[in-house]
Parts: structure tokens; sequence; C-alpha cells
């Protein structure tokens, strides 16, 4: 028996359900929003942080700085002083992907910040590159 490359191809992929070809590697958990006042409350940031597989305190000192605002931490979530949308947030979370999370070489997520000296590095555990990334 004879087989053509295409053919077999075509029917491995018919064979793979739609939900597990249409996942994206990393997804976001939605914001848990709450404005009380003249604060904004992010119940679920200790969950979007782990999902960057980041240290929230890094993301809140990202975020902080971006919005120029203060913020506490209490356990899972925090407390931004002032009025932000979900947009807002999800914009700057988006921003912050592509500056500490995303390989600038391959656009994995695989990554994880280490700090050589008084340098951070991107270092991706899929493709092995290694580029330098602000401080915070």
């Amino acid at each position: 028996m004879k087989y053509d490359y295409e053919d077999l191809l075509k029917r491995a992929r018919s064979q793979i359900p739609e939900i597990v070809s249409k996942r994206e590697r990393l997804e976001l958990p939605r914001i848990g929003l709450s404005i009380i006042g003249m604060r904004t409350m992010v119940y679920n940031f200790k969950e979007i942080a782990e999902s960057l597989n980041r240290n929230p305190q890094h993301l809140l000192k990202f975020l902080t700085r971006e919005m120029a605002t203060a913020a506490t931490m209490q356990e899972a979530r925090v407390i931004f002083q002032g009025k932000f949308s979900r947009e807002t947030l999800k914009r700057l979370i988006q921003r912050y992907m592509e500056s500490f999370v995303i390989c600038p070489v391959c656009k994995r997520p695989d990554t994880k910040i280490v700090k050589e000296k008084r340098l951070s590095f991107l270092v991706c555990e899929a493709c092995g590159a290694k580029s330098s990334v602000r401080q915070l």
C-alpha cells in the first residue's frame, strides 16, 4: 500500500476535535473587576499573574507605573486608587505580555525572567533565546 502525505494529513486533521485545534496556548482569565467610589478592585489578580507565569508583584509594579496610581495587594486581589475600566486593564496586561512574557524570537509565552547582576533577561524555554528586558 502506498500512502500520499497530503491525504494522510487531511485524514489526521479531520480526526482532531475542533475545540483542541482552535484553543490558544495562553488564555487570560476574565478580569474580575468592580469599581467602588474612587477605587477599582481586581478580584482575580493572583490568578491572572499565575496564568502569565509571573510574580504578582512584578505585574502590579508595571500596572501601577503605567496607570500612575497607587495600589495595595490583599491576598488574591488588588485595589487601585482611581476608576479604571476593564478594557484599560486588559490593554495594559496585553502590553505587559508583549514586553515581559512573549518571546520576541519565537512568539511563544514559555519564558521566564532571569536576573543577572543588574540586568534582567527574558529567557525562552521553547527556543532558548535570551533577550534583555527593561527594569521596572
